[in-house]
């Protein structure tokens, strides 16, 4: 990996909608156990608490949520529903709680599990809660963009999804996804079926070894 690839820290100091956006193309890479995990990202929500009544920072300043009130390009990793890790991005400048969560990777190296959800692709790459608060310009987990040429993104927003609890934030588009990758969350096996035949004809296919994920709540 050529050092100039890997995102700077003022990359992630940018609005938390434009990394989310920005995002979407980026390999993930873990370094681990001597191997090289990446995917490539296809999947994001941006959450701009503490206003943003769906992200954690809303509920203050605690031991769960004190590395998102810390410095930009830094990983918030938490723990849900007695099973799931989630991979989050800090953006903003220290005291500005905000991120980016990571919800689906296109498999790239060593990658042969379920990547098609934030639980799914966290497991996939072997990041726990032990890499919470690891700064993402270091050598053990971070993104960078990829060798040129880098294929184009189709960007396509929605709502985010799972945060019913978050009143007139819930209609916010604030989840991002590449409109041509099958490995996106909460696709209908039809809608996947097409995406795949596409990628297939391009020569540009990462299958994802199962129809859908499940949907985990947001930041």
């Amino acid at each position: 990996m050529s050092a100039s690839r890997k995102l700077p820290r003022s990359f992630y100091l940018e609005d938390t909608r434009t990394v989310a956006r920005a995002l979407l193309g980026m390999h993930l890479v873990h370094r681990y156990r001597g191997r090289r995990l990446s995917g490539r990202i296809v999947e994001t929500e941006a959450y701009l608490g503490p206003h943003d009544l769906a992200a954690h920072s809303a509920r203050g300043r605690t031991p769960r949520t004190e590395v998102m009130f810390g410095p930009a390009g830094h990983a918030y990793v938490y723990f849900i529903y007695g099973f799931w890790d989630c991979l989050n991005v800090v953006t903003r400048p220290a005291g500005t709680p905000q991120a980016v969560l990571l919800r689906a990777l296109e498999p790239l190296d060593g990658l042969d599990a379920r990547t098609c959800g934030p639980g799914l692709l966290t497991r996939a790459l072997h990041v726990g809660r032990r890499l919470n608060g690891i700064d993402l310009t270091g050598d053990t987990l971070w993104i960078e963009r990829p060798a040129p040429p880098a294929p184009r993104v189709r960007v396509r927003r929605t709502p985010r999804i799972g945060i019913d609890y978050a009143g007139a934030w819930v209609a916010k588009p604030w989840r991002y996804l590449d409109a041509d990758s099958a490995c996106v969350s909460q696709l209908s096996a039809g809608e996947r079926r097409r995406l795949l035949e596409k990628a297939r004809a391009s020569g540009t296919t990462r299958t994802p070894r199962r129809a859908r994920s499940p949907e985990l709540r947001g930041r």
